[in-house]
């Protein structure tokens, strides 16, 4: 055995005493850094001195240090290795579960205030009888205005701000169709009682507007149906989803699709009636629109307005919403924020 071989060998030894004294990360490092570092490494070391070994023994001192440095990177790997599973189990351990701790309760999800209240809606009125009604949010012009009597020119059509599309059709501006196509399909088989809810849309933004919102609208078609009918209807709703002291007036109005039509206020929730800076000191707030059937209407449905007689009225779920949670501006209802939902939860 020549001299550099035994050298060889006792490096080996040596490395496989150090690394038998690996503990932790940072002794491992240091190790690795002695024999693989790439400046002062000892591996690099020795093959720097391949120039100063006799010519007849360099082939066995190359392969020598060839094998010396892959048992030391299969060792290294070896170390790293089982440090990172005892580092795993330590870290295991630290996350184990205490039984004696309380539980941790998991956030739990709540409806959003608008799905809220038109579910509310929804409840109240099917069981006064109503059936809920959908249809599409593009229409065309004949169902969104000239069968309620919005004529093309009328001037009540630059009230609705609408939305139209190249191709003719148009957003609408109000669940009304929906009532429309529900006439059409039931002329001849009265009584019709439906209620509209849906997104809505007009070119419309503030603190109290959205281009896009929400409606629900009611109807109610059969003989004999007066404008009481539709005050004891909207004032049972109105104690029932706000409370039971809430009272509504009506104040005459105009809708081309109602005659004759009225504007429905309600008492104001913050004050009780008595008057506060939401209700303008009136101790009222609007929250409807409401009135009888054109017989128009009727008659361009295929009802007979000679026979039949309806109400119909309509409201925002969003104003709804503010007023029931409080909420100053429409535009929190859509911006997702969590902090308000919570609130709202209920």
């Amino acid at each position: 055995m020549t001299a550099s071989s035994t050298e060889l060998q006792r490096l080996a030894e040596k490395f496989e005493t150090a690394a038998s004294e690996v503990k932790d990360r940072m002794s491992w490092d240091a190790l690795r850094l002695e024999w693989t570092g790439r400046k002062q490494g000892l591996l690099k070391s020795l093959l720097g001195r391949m120039k100063d070994i006799l010519p007849e023994e360099r082939r066995d001192y190359g392969q020598g240090v060839n094998r010396l440095k892959v048992r030391v990177e299969e060792r290294l790997t070896e170390l790293s290795e089982a440090l990172a599973t005892a580092e795993r189990q330590a870290e295991q351990g630290q996350r184990a579960l205490d039984v004696t701790l309380p539980g941790r309760q998991p956030a739990v999800g709540s409806l959003h205030p608008i799905t809220r209240v038109n579910r509310e809606i929804e409840t109240i009125f099917t069981e006064l009888g109503y059936s809920v009604a959908d249809g599409p949010e593009i229409e065309d012009d004949f169902h969104n205005f000239e069968a309620l009597n919005f004529p093309p020119g009328h001037p009540a059509r630059e009230m609705q701000d609408t939305l139209f599309l190249e191709n003719g059709m148009l957003l609408r501006t109000h669940t009304s169709p929906v009532q429309i196509r529900t006439m059409l399909k039931r002329a001849e088989n009265p009584p019709i009682r439906v209620i509209c809810p849906g997104r809505v849309y007009r070119n419309d933004n503030d603190l109290r507007h959205s281009p896009m919102f929400h409606q629900v609208e009611g109807l109610a078609v059969a003989e004999g149906i007066t404008l009481g009918d539709l005050k004891g209807t909207l004032e049972a709703f109105v104690k029932r989803l706000f409370s039971a002291e809430t009272g509504i007036r009506l104040r005459p109005s105009f809708f081309p699709f109602t005659e004759p039509s009225a504007e429905v206020d309600v008492t104001c929730p913050f004050c009780t009636g008595g008057g506060c800076a939401v209700c303008s000191q009136t101790g009222w707030m609007e929250i409807l629109g409401s009135g009888m059937v054109d017989p128009r209407v009727l008659a361009g449905c295929g009802i007979d307005p000679d026979r039949y007689s309806g109400f119909a009225f309509g409201l925002g779920i969003d104003r709804v919403a503010m007023i029931k949670y409080g909420i100053p501006n429409i535009r929190m209802l859509f911006d997702n924020d969590e902090r308000m939902l919570r609130q709202v939860r209920g």
